[in-house]
């Protein structure tokens, strides 16, 4: 069943596109890198959560204090 499924889900996404430019008059933004790196990280803290959560654990953010968090800043420039 690989092969008809791709097919398919590849059918669906591009019918799904095709709509999007006719329904918007061909007009398309690029929500840009930032977006779908942002959508990745929370994606993989939904599923951190929800493992957690079957264990019965709940995660909890970490505070930075300022020394820690200027030295990730010069880290990243």
């Amino acid at each position: 069943m690989g092969a008809p499924k791709a097919i398919t889900a590849t059918a669906h996404k591009l019918a799904r596109l095709f709509y999007q430019i006719w329904t918007t008059a061909g007009r398309y933004s690029d929500p840009g890198m930032e977006y779908y790196e942002q959508k990745y990280q929370d994606l993989i803290l939904k599923n951190l959560q929800k493992k957690a959560q079957a264990f019965g654990f709940q995660l909890v953010p970490k505070s930075q204090d300022k020394e820690e968090a200027s030295f990730y800043q010069t880290l990243s420039t």
